[in-house]
């Protein structure tokens, strides 16, 4: 199934709605900028979190974690200097792991478990900067997947510097 991620910024709060295919609103991300470290509530549309998502402060590696009721989810580590391998890393509480391969810098990259595609992330179809779809074929993985769509992109935009753009 297809989902497009829209985001909005206003001056003292940030949000994203994920909506199907169909334009129907599934998700709401919520930027919270008064934060020591980058904070992100996942929130269903009729308003309980579903996950957070928290950047972790002085890191070697740029890492974020998936909560789920206080619960590590998952964690997404980026390597800072990359010659050979992947560039970003999952690890998910339940042993698998994850890769995130693709032209990082177009914003075209897959999410990938063994081989097998799970979800492809792309800004091609979309003329506007604030406008992604991402296209999800593991359906029990459908949030997962949705929110490392999210953090992967939120980590692009920091290293290009456009802090305040994009969540």
């Amino acid at each position: 199934m297809r989902y497009l991620i829209r985001d909005r910024m206003f001056a003292f709060h940030e949000e994203a709605w994920i909506e199907t295919e169909h334009r129907e609103k599934v998700y709401k991300v919520n930027r919270k900028l008064l934060r020591l470290r980058g904070t992100f509530a996942f929130v269903d549309t009729q308003g309980e979190q579903v996950a957070s998502i928290v950047k972790k402060a002085l890191t070697f590696h740029h890492t974020i974690l998936i909560k789920q009721d206080g619960v590590v989810e998952a964690r997404i580590s980026k390597r800072i200097f990359k010659l050979f391998g992947d560039r970003f890393k999952v690890r998910l509480r339940d042993g698998r792991r994850l890769r995130i391969v693709g032209n990082f810098w177009d914003r075209e990259f897959d999410i990938q478990h063994e081989g097998t595609t799970l979800a492809h992330i792309s800004r091609r179809w979309f003329s506007l900067r604030d406008a992604y779809a991402v296209d999800v074929m593991s359906r029990q993985d459908t949030t997962l997947l949705l929110i490392l769509a999210v953090c992967v992109d939120h980590t692009l935009q920091d290293l290009k510097g456009e802090k305040l753009t994009n969540l």
